[in-house]
């Protein structure tokens, strides 16, 4: 798909950077920076999902990319704007973690993807030759806050199915679910479990445990299981149950997906793990060539972000269990009337895409 938009023409005037802010439903306060590309009367659009507040106010306030006369201005192919971020210092102050380099990087890349398509008055679906379709969705949500001591309960889950009808979840068990609660949670369409066990040294650690492992595999059994950490004392959890295991964390980019323990059925893809457009359709591509099935991943995106991950799951992977709802749905209180699974995809598409409800 790469050698597809490869070659596409862009052609950068300009560079403006947007911030936005907003309180989630998971206790934290979100920060991203939208980045706008500019040139030959049409703006691009991507965004940078970097978690630490602090990256984003470092960015924002430095004078070294904004402007017209940005160091990225110049004249591109989609593939030589790539190779001119090789080159470019997008970090002002170095990041906290490294995967955040894929993050930034991948606001750039898709800002210039979204440019090089519109100035060449066309959409991501055209220049691939896919059609979007529309695209089923779960939400994505904790059963308590980080700051809350309480034990986790489903009430969540009632208020949200309560609000908007039937809908579809990914969920974040902790060892603090009980049997009682995980019983529960049989009554609702749960289709991924996101175990967190391949993070380290950060606010959403989850200690792997076989007890805790079981309890969930266990009590929740069509749901697909993500980011186990296999150690000795797990691994023999998901014997005969390896096709339900899907990975996030480590995914960026094809050499990442050869190096998994073993052959994965389920991928979650998000763009902003590989860092560039060419990384992210390669990674596509592999999966597509050996029936990896795949499913879109997000990240409390507040911009345009979030229409481009909605894009390539309608182009790419609409049926699975995308983690790509309207990101109203990650607000403390969501609005009535948000929109339900699948979401409509987009009359007259531009660029990546956007309005896909």
């Amino acid at each position: 798909m790469y050698d597809q938009v490869a070659d596409l023409p862009v052609t950068v005037e300009s560079c403006a950077f947007e911030r936005r802010e907003r309180a989630t439903s998971s206790g934290f306060d979100r920060v991203t920076t939208v980045i706008h590309l500019s040139g030959a009367g049409e703006a691009g659009s991507g965004e940078d999902v970097t978690y630490t507040a602090e990256a984003h106010d470092a960015l924002q306030d430095s004078d070294a990319l904004p402007g017209e006369d940005s160091p990225l201005a110049g004249e591109y192919t989609v593939d030589s704007f790539s190779a001119a971020l090789d080159a470019a210092d997008l970090w002002p102050e170095p990041p906290d973690e490294e995967r955040f380099r894929h993050y930034r990087r991948w606001g750039f890349e898709s800002a210039a993807l979204d440019l090089a398509l519109k100035q060449a008055d066309t959409d991501l679906g055209t220049a691939l030759n896919r059609q979007y379709d529309p695209v089923n969705f779960v939400v994505s949500t904790r059963l308590s806050n980080a700051d809350d001591d309480t034990p986790p309960t489903a009430d969540r889950l009632a208020m949200l199915r309560e609000r908007y009808g039937d809908l579809s979840f990914k969920l974040d068990p902790t060892p603090t679910w009980s049997d009682t609660l995980v019983d529960e949670l049989t009554d609702y369409d749960v289709r991924v479990l996101d175990l967190k066990g391949l993070y380290e040294g950060t606010d959403v650690d989850v200690e792997a445990d076989p007890e805790f492992y079981r309890r969930v595999v266990d009590g929740l059994p069509d749901a697909l299981v993500e980011d186990p950490d296999l150690t000795d004392a797990t691994r023999p959890v998901f014997d005969g149950r390896e096709a339900r295991v899907t990975w996030d964390v480590p995914i960026t980019g094809v050499e990442s997906i050869e190096a998994l323990p073993f052959e994965p059925s389920w991928l979650n893809m998000k763009p902003s793990r590989c860092g560039t457009v060419e990384s992210v359709l390669a990674t596509i591509d592999y999966c597509e060539e050996r029936g990896i099935d795949l499913y879109g991943g997000g990240q409390f995106e507040l911009g345009v972000g979030r229409d481009h991950i909605q894009a390539l799951a309608s182009l790419c992977y609409p049926a699975g269990p995308n983690d790509v709802a309207p990101g109203g749905y990650n607000d403390p209180d969501p609005d009535a009337d948000l929109p339900t699974s699948p979401l409509s995809p987009p009359d007259a598409p531009t660029g990546i895409g956007t309005g896909f409800w």
